[in-house]
């Protein structure tokens, strides 16, 4: 499996910038996602990777190979990457064995190696007894594990994945979602995955990228991301909570400072001098009706064991979680600890991020 390396990547359509400076290093076996809404640069960047379009600067490679920038290209075909497109591409009027012998037949293995490896490329995503079916008479998550076995068997250096689970109902998505976890671990392939759903994002990944207007904003694990948010647009577009403006105080507690957030007093984690904004999560709000900041009701959602509360807070919606129902309109007391802060030079006045939910 190959490292896949960015380096001050861009690409230009008519002028108009799609990416802007890339730096990356995707290691060796590692499971990245590319996350981001629409019109970000992640497929751009994806296009990248596989050879289907150039950069208009910078530079590729693949392990120490230079496949694009410098005046070199390397066609797609000579890359060795694996696809697994939205739509699964399947020929229609060949069977499940014989789209995925395809890209050997066309590398010209012989027959005997060739029945071998898509044997295997079936038993490893579950389709042994689907092999002489024809795409029609099988499921939307079947078909998606017939392009993922047709990637797999030619043994790909790196495999990209372009939104694979988008033409799926939630059901599927879920079980997809294990496949392609078990498939990593079983393989160690290097994938780049692309979703807008940071549910996926966070659950399938090692690190994820996130990405806005042609730049990622944060290239990190998960739980950093959640946890320790680069700036408002990661804060606001990862996870759930709220983006608030924060003021410095001068104090400490214990090893965290002490911000101004909403009129109190917080302790914030932070690795900056000068913060400017809080990320506060559901996790940093305790419900009590002994607590001096005072919030109103505005939504209330079960969850299934627990209630998810939108709460108006001297003009700011916060996300808190409570075991009991609340009242759309009721007033309640909350405390908010251990937030995290960091400075945004971008956002001068306060930001409020509510993320969308998959």
């Amino acid at each position: 499996m190959a490292e896949l390396g960015f380096s001050n990547v861009s690409k230009q359509f008519d002028g108009a910038p799609a990416l802007q400076g890339i730096d990356a290093t995707i290691r060796s076996g590692e499971f990245v996602a590319l996350l981001g809404p629409s019109g970000c640069g992640k497929t751009t960047l994806l296009r990248l990777t596989a050879g289907f379009d150039q950069p208009t600067a910078g530079e590729i490679r693949l392990d120490d190979q230079v496949v694009a920038g410098h005046g070199r290209f390397v066609a797609p075909e000579a890359r060795e990457i694996g696809i697994v497109f939205q739509s699964y591409a399947l020929w229609p009027h060949k069977s499940v064995f014989a789209n995925v012998a395809y890209p050997l037949e066309v590398r010209g293995v012989p027959r005997a190696a060739r029945r071998a490896r898509v044997a295997e490329a079936l038993a490893l995503t579950g389709l042994t007894a689907y092999g002489d079916r024809m795409p029609a008479q099988l499921s939307g998550g079947q078909r998606q594990r017939v392009a993922l076995a047709r990637c797999l068997v030619f043994e790909p250096r790196a495999v990209l994945l372009d939104e694979p689970l988008a033409n799926l109902d939630l059901a599927l998505r879920a079980s997809m979602q294990e496949v392609f976890s078990m498939f990593h671990r079983r393989t160690g392939a290097t994938m780049v995955y692309v979703t807008h759903d940071q549910g996926e994002a966070l659950a399938l990944a090692d690190r994820v990228a996130v990405m806005e207007s042609g730049k990622i904003r944060q290239f990190a694990a998960p739980e950093v991301l959640y946890r320790e948010p680069a700036d408002c647009f990661v804060a606001g577009f990862v996870g759930d909570g709220a983006v608030v403006s924060a003021r410095l105080t001068g104090k400490t507690r214990g090893e965290c400072m002490v911000l101004d957030v909403l009129g109190q007093e917080v302790r914030a984690r932070s690795r900056t001098a000068t913060p400017t904004h809080v990320s506060i999560r559901p996790e940093a709000i305790t419900l009590s009706d002994s607590a001096m900041l005072r919030a109103r009701v505005t939504n209330c959602t079960y969850l299934g064991g627990r209630f998810r509360l939108s709460l108006d807070a001297a003009g700011e919606t916060l996300v808190a979680f409570s075991s009991c129902r609340a009242a759309i309109g009721e007033g309640v007391g909350m405390s908010i600890d251990d937030v995290w802060a960091f400075h945004d030079p971008d956002h001068e006045v306060r930001v409020t991020g509510m993320p969308s939910y998959a």
